[in-house]
């Protein structure tokens, strides 16, 4: 069995860097099981050969919507010049499943989780899982999301620097065996830099780089006041946004927090791009055509293909 040396100490977090060859799951008990089920994309590592299938993967991108996530696929298809294998189509690798959908073009997988942090924890696990079972070397993790701006014109793209949760704290807290536990939500600083470096100066749009509120409820969580509850004024929640707002908080949504604070635990090069449907010191509710937002909704996934075609050298 590997040596497993789980992080606890504040010296060991601060020196907790991204894994550099093949990608190691920090569970010591999953070398010891006879079979791993990767039950929610109908895989396993002993009904699929999952390095034949998966090892030249590089580049992990998810995104909450299954239709964006193949929209995404496609995209790269285009912008890899990839050649898909005579007579097939794309194909929703874990079709088994009516969870998730995960695409694979060349290096690149596109793989929808879902909304909310719970729901954005089984697919990573389960990911991660795939990447490691597959012998995957040097892997970066993406997100491509949607989410509401404090401040910014709506269509603007936000590269998250940090990730904090409703009390503005920089870590995820999840009870486990009745004790919390508090992991860190730190991102990788090279990659969102890498990232806002290659924004185009031409764009008729704002791409900036900013913390990320990341809430567990889409009403009352992000101060909404057109849930089916609410129990403040209206003054009390733009008291809310605007003291937010003035602690650097650039867009709120309900996944980052979750993805930034999984991948840092496991080591993982990461980023989050989102573009904004809306300013939230304006209005609770989008009323953008739809044409329009899937438009918007493209920015963010441009900006990562980009960063995606450097690093495998295509001009």
């Amino acid at each position: 069995m590997s040596t497993f040396i789980p992080i606890k100490t504040a010296e060991q977090l601060a020196t907790y860097v991204p894994q550099l060859g093949p990608l190691q799951v920090r569970n010591p008990h999953i070398c010891d099981m006879k079979e791993d089920v990767l039950y929610h994309i109908a895989l396993g590592n002993k009904t699929h050969d999952l390095k034949d299938m998966f090892k030249d993967v590089k580049f992990v991108c998810f995104g909450g919507s299954p239709n964006r996530m193949q929209s995404f696929a496609k995209y790269m298809i285009k912008v890899l010049n990839y050649k898909l294998p005579a007579g097939q189509d794309l194909c929703d690798i874990a079709h088994g499943s009516d969870r998730y959908v995960l695409y694979k073009v060349g290096p690149v997988l596109s793989v929808s989780h879902g909304m909310g942090s719970p729901s954005l924890s089984i697919i990573f696990h389960e990911i991660y899982k795939l990447v490691h079972h597959a012998g995957c070397s040097d892997v970066v993790f993406f997100r491509i999301g949607t989410s509401g701006g404090l401040g910014l014109e709506p269509g603007s793209v936000v590269i998250t620097d940090e990730a904090v949760d409703g009390l503005l704290r920089p870590y995820m807290e999840v009870a486990t065996l009745g004790m919390l536990l508090q992991h860190p939500s730190r991102l990788t600083q090279e990659v969102a830099q890498e990232l806002l470096s290659m924004a185009d100066p031409e764009n008729d749009f704002t791409t900036i780089i900013g913390k990320t509120m990341s809430t567990l409820d889409f009403y009352e969580g992000q101060a909404r006041l057109d849930g089916a509850f609410c129990d403040y004024t209206e003054e009390d929640k733009m008291a809310f946004l605007k003291r937010i707002h003035n602690r650097g908080i650039c867009n709120i949504e309900m996944e980052s927090l979750c993805f930034a604070a999984s991948c840092y635990r496991a080591g993982i090069k990461s980023a989050v791009v989102c573009v904004t449907l809306l300013d939230r010191l304006k209005g609770d509710q989008i009323s953008t055509p739809h044409d329009v937002l899937e438009e918007w909704q493209k920015r963010p996934q441009r900006l990562i293909a980009a960063y995606i075609k450097k690093h495998l050298g295509i001009e």
